[in-house]
């Protein structure tokens, strides 16, 4: 698949474009790039106008500094999202990527038709979380990452698809393995300051989209969603067979999903 660039803040931002239509713009989660929509994003641009990006500091999109806050990032597409003269897009998430899409719902509103936080939440990071992110960041500084991330994406998936699915999970690993060391250290380094955005979920000023696994390693999905009160027109769909990456282990389903409320979004 062909990528293309946008300049931006003295570096570029890199993502690609497949088909027609209304525009779903897709971001990557923590140790991935947009390669990791791949297969989804192709089914997904059968209907839509499907654009996934290189957050900063991961693929081929450069590294800015020492930390790439969520609202920096929200800014790099904005000013994707007006390069390509969109006036409104879908934004979908995944788990990094939904804290990027919150900055940017928050902060740039009248860009989105909606958003989806695809194994993501809008809470900020405990101290147990905090002090695990420090201690990958110092392994990364180290020169040990290959120490951390073969755990960290075994974990994105439930342990059956662990087994079932080891194709998909060479791959994630090879991904994460891509993914510059700079890049590693800026972005955790956002999310532990990131804040919470628990008002920009509730207060409903842009629909919003939940998807979460039941076998989810990472985020229990009857924990976050016993902390949040849906507004009307925002909907909660749980995968019961995936883990922390729904778009792999249950594809079919996930496009389902996201399809169908981007659609109704559009009155078709």
């Amino acid at each position: 698949m062909m990528k293309y660039y946008i300049f931006y803040n003295g570096g570029k931002i890199y993502y690609s474009d497949r088909g027609r239509g209304t525009a779903i713009l897709l971001l990557h989660g923590y140790l991935e790039s947009s390669e990791i929509w791949d297969s989804f994003a192709v089914k997904l641009a059968e209907g839509f106008r499907v654009i996934s990006v290189d957050l900063p500091g991961h693929g081929e999109s450069s590294v800015f500094g020492p930390c790439h806050t969520m609202e920096f990032m929200a800014e790099a597409i904005r000013e994707l999202v007006t390069g390509l003269n969109l006036k409104k897009v879908f934004l979908t998430g995944h788990s990094l990527g939904g804290y990027v899409a919150l900055a940017f719902a928050e902060m740039f509103p009248e860009f989105l038709s909606g958003f989806c936080l695809f194994h993501s939440h809008p809470f900020a990071d405990p101290p147990e979380a905090i002090a695990k992110r420090e201690r990958e960041k110092e392994i990364v500084r180290a020169g040990k990452k290959f120490l951390m991330y073969p755990e960290n994406v075994s974990m994105m998936f439930s342990e059956e698809n662990t087994v079932k699915l080891p194709e998909a999970l060479k791959r994630s690993k090879e991904i994460a393995a891509a993914v510059p060391d700079e890049g590693i250290i800026a972005v955790l380094d956002g999310m532990i300051k990131r804040p919470q955005r628990l008002s920009v979920v509730e207060e409903g000023r842009v629909p919003l989209l939940w998807i979460l696994g039941r076998k989810d390693r990472y985020i229990s999905c009857e924990l976050v969603l016993s902390k949040v009160k849906l507004p009307y027109g925002s909907k909660a769909e749980i995968l019961e067979d995936s883990g922390h990456l729904g778009f792999i282990e249950e594809e079919d389903m996930s496009l389902r999903v996201l399809s169908d409320f981007v659609t109704g979004l559009n009155g078709k």
